[in-house]
């Protein structure tokens, strides 16, 4: 059997499909998996033994250039090596345009994805053939990705135990393991100040609350803030210089060396973003924090993760742009978050993973 998943972005987003593949090595252990997913995430993907074959696409850097000769050269070839099998099953689990002309491309007679009333874009209904409704206990955006996989196996996800894996490379792991060998000795977390939206963001005095505050209790513990643009590297490089010694703003990291030292990290604390999920997949403890999108949807899950709504009526509102952000932002406090902060790192179980 032959199957195809389309799950090409964001971060987040693919790191919540990735238990999909454990349902279907269950399932189906002769199935031969390819996916295919946007190139600035195949390191998520490129070193996992479940899947044979990964198609890479670029769809920015197509829309950029149009034209070029390079973007028809690469849109060719994607075609031809998509269409050079001929899938027994396709999972559209992204659910737009985009996703749905792949699908179509994959040559399969059961295209699986999402009822129309459930997509963001509704001409993708044009190109599958087998669409799924949630159940009330599809309540989650990986259980949901569970569900579109599982309908044509019989098997309900729900009754079995399924995990999630990011392999990698052994340089990658020699990499953050120097870094971290670099750092006094004792417990690390990873503070990952930055996310996508400004409705996702906590303000830069409860981070510089927070961080004191964990130096104060934890003597010897070692801070490190993650960053990915000019505006989260200034605001890391405030939090430094307000909270000392012990807060160390982490050289650029690509995320195939960003994922190993998550790993090897005792704790990460964050908004809605994709480190905080990546430490979700590979066991590290977490404390996630949420205003316009919604912890019962996207928080990791299980006795190490601890998970904390904005204290607003209209929380999860899933506005980018909000006139009560700063209120919003603010109705988290540096107390709630230390409280979990201390649940995780005075239970003994979450501290042994690494």
């Amino acid at each position: 059997m032959r199957i195809l998943i389309i799950k090409t972005s964001a971060l987040g987003d693919v790191i919540h499909a990735l238990p999909v593949l454990d349902y279907l090595r269950q399932v189906a252990p002769e199935a031969r998996i390819e996916w295919v997913v946007e190139e600035q995430f195949l390191p998520l993907l490129v070193h996992n033994p479940l899947i044979e074959q990964i198609h890479v696409i670029r769809t920015k850097a197509w829309r950029r250039q149009p034209f070029a000769s390079q973007t028809w050269r690469e849109l060719a070839l994607f075609r031809r090596k998509l269409r050079a099998t001929r899938f027994d099953l396709v999972f559209d689990l992204q659910g737009n345009l985009k996703s749905g002309l792949v699908a179509w491309l994959g040559r399969s007679a059961e295209r699986f994805g999402f009822e129309t009333g459930l997509l963001q874009e509704k001409l993708n209904a044009l190109f599958t053939n087998r669409k799924v409704g949630f159940r009330p206990e599809d309540n989650r955006t990986a259980t949901r990705y569970l569900r579109v996989v599982s309908v044509p196996f019989g098997r309900d996800y729900l009754d079995m135990a399924i995990s999630s894996e990011i392999v990698s490379a052994s340089e990658d792991e020699e990499t953050a393991a120097r870094y971290l060998a670099s750092l006094p000795h004792g417990i690390k977390i990873l503070l990952q100040i930055g996310t996508t939206w400004d409705t996702k963001l906590w303000y830069p005095e409860g981070w510089i609350e927070l961080a004191r505050r964990i130096l104060d209790r934890y003597h010897g513990a070692t801070l490190l803030i993650n960053w990915g643009s000019p505006v989260e590297k200034a605001l890391g490089e405030r939090i430094v210089s307000e909270t000392g010694s012990s807060v160390h703003l982490l050289p650029w990291f690509r995320i195939q060396e960003l994922i190993p030292l998550i790993r090897q990290v005792q704790l990460v604390v964050g908004g809605d973003t994709g480190p905080v999920y990546i430490a979700g997949a590979v066991g590290t403890p977490t404390v996630s924090l949420y205003r316009a999108t919604s912890a019962a949807l996207y928080a990791p899950v299980g006795p190490c993760h601890y998970s904390i709504q904005a204290a607003m009526p209209c929380t999860g509102c899933m506005k980018s742009v909000c006139d009560r952000d700063q209120e919003c932002r603010y109705s988290i406090s540096a107390d709630s978050v230390m409280d979990a902060v201390n649940a995780i790192l005075n239970e003994e179980r979450c501290l042994d993973h690494a």
